[in-house]
């Protein structure tokens, strides 16, 4: 008798969905803030789930956290102290402290369990979160920028899609509050859904950060496991502009990002530049 096949789906939208064979659940829990599962995947390996959306796997991984990591480090000639706003698994900040420059580095996560569960079933992400420069906190990233006012050089805010939890991370407020929290020179980059499938929140999010910031800008890289694959950042700066003040590369110790991908990535498709002028 041959085995039943086990299988995760994904709801991406209405109309759109993925799925991975999986070998077995490893986990399975319902937090304060969102269901949490860990699956193990015959193509990308571990994966994490909240809420029953991808949230990163295994093989994928290091372009999304390069990317909304190497992009904007490398745009700011001298970042000391930055904020990572979501985030949980620890990806981000793995990223971030490659780079020399960084005195401290704060992960502000909701919900702590996230930062367990990585920590456990995804340890080649989240072993960042041990290097000395880090400062984990458990808590609501949106109150963490209200009241840190002025002092960070790069804040990322890397959430879950704009459900739940999430939901205040996408909103002008949340916007003028991060600028606020961010240095006279400051920077920051928000992941921001697929141009294919999110048309009306990337132009939202990108209206909402151009009247706030007075340099914005939306970048692309490829996520296999996110819907469609196309995924965009957007940044708010202060001052410096990601291509005319891109540094040096700081780091070789990466897999996707090079000072050439930096560059290109700004490179937009016509039908996304179009998208921007809605």
């Amino acid at each position: 008798m041959v085995p039943a096949e086990l299988w995760f789906t994904e709801r991406q939208n209405d109309n759109l969905t993925i799925g991975l064979r999986i070998n077995k659940i490893l986990h399975s829990e319902t937090t304060e803030f969102q269901t949490l599962d860990v699956v193990e995947t015959v193509q990308y390996g571990n994966l994490l789930v909240l809420d029953g959306c991808v949230m990163t796997t295994d093989a994928d991984e290091f372009v999304y956290h390069e990317m909304i990591a190497h992009v904007p480090m490398h745009t700011h000639p001298n970042a000391k102290k930055v904020l990572v706003v979501g985030g949980g698994d620890g990806g981000a900040i793995r990223e971030i402290v490659k780079h020399p420059t960084v005195e401290r580095a704060v992960l502000a996560e909701i919900d702590g369990r996230v930062i367990e569960n990585s920590k456990r079933f995804f340890p080649q992400i989240a072993k960042g979160l041990s290097d000395p420069r880090v400062e984990v906190q458990v808590t609501d990233g949106i109150r963490h920028v209200q009241e840190h006012r002025g002092e960070y050089d790069v804040i990322l805010v890397d959430s879950t899609d704009p459900v739940g939890p999430a939901v205040g991370l996408f909103a002008r407020d949340f916007y003028q509050a991060v600028y606020d929290a961010l240095k006279e020179d400051g920077l920051f980059v928000a992941q921001t859904e697929s141009p294919f499938v999110n048309q009306d929140l990337i132009q939202s999010v990108h209206r909402d950060i151009r009247s706030v910031f007075p340099i914005t800008e939306l970048y692309l890289a490829y996520v296999p496991t996110y819907p469609t694959g196309m995924w965009s950042f957007t940044m708010g700066s202060k001052r410096y502009h990601p291509l005319r003040d891109r540094q040096p590369a700081r780091t070789q110790d990466t897999r996707y990002y090079t000072e050439a991908v930096h560059q290109a990535a700004f490179a937009l498709p016509r039908f996304v530049q179009e998208l921007l002028k809605g």
